[in-house]
């Protein structure tokens, strides 16, 4: 598809109006001084983006359209932001960002080239203030200009990992549909089972809720308390290291960036300008070496009660309506309520996955819908042959 296309066009400008929206919104949101400046860096070079556009369709005599409302992606994005903070949403304007930069990938054009370069560029923006680094020049810079070297290519790669440490709201989601699916399935066997007694029915519920929601957390607590402590166990091993023989770890670090594509010359001068400062000489081992990112780690307690929660949120709404009444009434409510809620989370996944919100609805329901119905079908045939 060319630059020329209208139809194309017409995409991109949209593209990037939402992206004016949205770093906007984050900008003014954002009180630490820093990232608010680079959330200003970012939102100019979309502007400049979208005039590029604007200007494209003039120029081949098509009407350019006001800005009209940013995607329900978009304003999902900056309505959580607003409620945790910009750095609870990384991991979900890195996912959009990156489906931007694939698109114009997808696009053959020297213009389109220098825009997907200067998405790349965001990235390391984000990673600078992800990380605590300094943006500096490079923030400022004028997006596009000179060649990519091996460092942006490391962060154009660390741009589309979005589902580490710091996915909480990944995680939410998913905790939220393992308890609807589960405890759905397991309500609708019981009911296959014994149809008329909406007491068992209602015990049966809350039991699953609560055995699913403590095993959830438990499993949360072991993993990360166990994945932690083998992390700090590794941290602390590449800071005695450092202790007792800081000259080899400075001639190991050299060897890291000699093979990202320095020279040896330059992998000597930044290795040594690292290791002036002993502390960010180990937060930089550690992330060379061993890629961890020592402030990711993540908190045992905080993952198990997450994991409960959202567990217990899911599972709660197939049981909710055997709480009130009996009969067939909370059946069909029981039912319809969890499918409308399977609909609901399977469009919140495409916030993550960036696949159509129906997509992604009707996928969740027909896997939910699925597992409902054949744990009720096994329900009826053990009822019958009890019976």
């Amino acid at each position: 598809m060319t630059i020329a296309d209208p139809k194309q066009s017409l995409e991109n400008l949209k593209l990037e109006r939402d992206a004016i929206v949205l770093y906007d919104a984050l900008a003014a949101i954002e009180r630490d001084v820093r990232r608010k400046a680079a959330f200003a860096t970012i939102a100019g070079n979309e502007r400049r983006h979208a005039d590029i556009w604007a200007k494209r369709l003039e120029a081949e005599g098509h009407t350019v359209p006001p800005p009209g409302p940013p995607r329900v992606r978009v304003r999902f994005i900056i309505l959580l932001a607003r409620l945790f903070g910009t750095r609870r949403v990384a991991d979900l304007v890195r996912a959009l960002e990156g489906d931007e930069e694939a698109l114009y990938n997808a696009q053959q054009s020297p213009e389109v080239a220098a825009i997907a370069a200067d998405e790349r560029e965001h990235a390391e923006i984000w990673n600078a203030i992800s990380t605590g680094a300094k943006a500096g020049a490079r923030a400022q810079a004028a997006p596009g200009a000179g060649v990519e070297h091996p460092r942006e290519t490391a962060s154009r790669e660390r741009w589309h990992r979005t589902g580490g440490q710091s996915g909480t709201l990944r995680a939410t989601i998913f905790g939220v549909s393992d308890g609807l699916v589960s405890n759905l399935s397991l309500v609708m066997g019981v009911v296959g089972a014994a149809e008329s007694n909406a007491s068992f029915i209602l015990l049966a519920g809350v039991a699953g809720l609560l055995s699913g929601a403590f095993s959830m957390a438990a499993g949360e607590y072991v993993s990360m308390q166990s994945q932690r402590e083998l992390f700090e166990r590794q941290i602390a091993l590449e800071r005695a290291e450092l202790e007792a023989a800081p000259e080899e770890e400075e001639a190991e670090l050299a060897g890291i960036y000699r093979t990202k594509g320095f020279t040896d010359e330059e992998a000597r001068v930044i290795a040594h300008r690292l290791f002036q400062d002993p502390d960010t000489a180990l937060d930089t081992l550690i992330r060379e070496e061993l890629g961890l990112d020592p402030g990711e780690l993540g908190s045992p307690w905080g993952a198990a009660i997450g994991s409960f929660l959202a567990f217990a949120a899911g599972a709660l709404v197939p049981v909710l309506p055997y709480v009130f009444a009996g009969g067939q009434v909370p059946f069909l409510l029981s039912l319809g309520l969890s499918l409308v809620a399977l609909c609901a989370v399977g469009a919140a996944v495409s916030l993550l996955t960036g696949r159509g919100f129906l997509y992604g609805g009707a996928r969740q329901v027909l896997i939910g819908a699925a597992a409902a119905a054949v744990t009720y079908a096994v329900g009826r045939l053990i009822g019958v042959a009890v019976a």
